[in-house]
């Protein structure tokens, strides 16, 4: 008997021996513990808390004295208070600045291609960029400060390839005039999993949703949205205005 016909027997066979087997592999698969008594609650309890304790402390001095030694040495400048979730993936040759206050998430990455001799990474004041984000920089990318950047998103200044189906396929280089810098302005909030495509700015506290794809310039606060994106409400999201109060007799 072959081996996938072995694998059938067991999922489907009726004999009172594949009966039992598949139980001892239900069993195996999926184990149900006992109940504890109730007298092992409180110390088990302790060591439930120490368990993630010992990770949350080792993780803290893995990234202060491994990660972020690390990540800094190789920005050509960090600012105070830096937050790191992991240690960030960087390749190529991009020159990195990063503002006071930035906090990275984990899974972050920083790619840049080869076309350009100094491409540039600017990230601002007060920045918090979450998990999975990457950044491709081929020419220049500027985060504002006060920027909000959800998990899974994308921004590149450039598509990577040419758009000519022949350059394409002899793996010719990106045409320079095809890589454009991209800006997202102060207090700009990027919902998850959206790209920012090259050339693209981002108006001081617009609002780019899920899953959106922005080819084109997003105005100052204004909602954009889809794929690709189009805006569906302008003075959007603007600053409280704090009225004085009266005096009080």
């Amino acid at each position: 008997m072959g081996f996938n016909a072995l694998i059938r027997k067991v999922k489907a066979g009726e004999s009172p021996f594949f009966r039992l087997l598949r139980s001892v592999v239900r069993v195996i698969a999926t184990p149900s513990a006992p109940r504890i008594p109730g007298f092992l609650k409180p110390p088990l309890r302790v060591l439930y808390e120490a368990h993630f304790g010992v990770i949350i402390v080792a993780r803290l001095l893995i990234t202060l004295f491994y990660r972020h030694p690390l990540f800094q040495a190789r920005c050509a400048s960090v600012g105070r208070r830096l937050t790191l979730g992991g240690l960030p993936f960087v390749t190529g040759h991009a020159e990195i600045h990063i503002g006071d206050d930035v906090e990275l998430g984990g899974r972050v990455s920083i790619l840049s291609g080869n076309q350009l001799e100094r491409p540039r990474l600017t990230v601002g004041n007060r920045v918090k960029i979450n998990w999975n984000t990457a950044v491709t920089v081929s020419r220049e990318v500027v985060i504002e400060d006060d920027v909000l950047i959800s998990f899974d998103c994308r921004i590149t200044d450039t598509d990577g390839h040419p758009r000519q189906a022949d350059l394409r396929a002899r793996n010719a280089p990106v045409d320079a005039a095809d890589i454009r810098p991209v800006r997202i302005c102060r207090y700009a909030w990027i919902g998850n999993g959206a790209h920012i495509m090259k050339g693209v700015t981002v108006g001081e506290g617009a609002v780019i949703g899920a899953n959106s794809v922005v080819i084109s310039d997003v105005p100052p606060y204004s909602l954009a949205m889809g794929n690709p994106a189009e805006v569906y409400f302008r003075n959007f999201g603007r600053p409280t205005k704090t009225k004085a109060q009266p005096a009080s007799e």
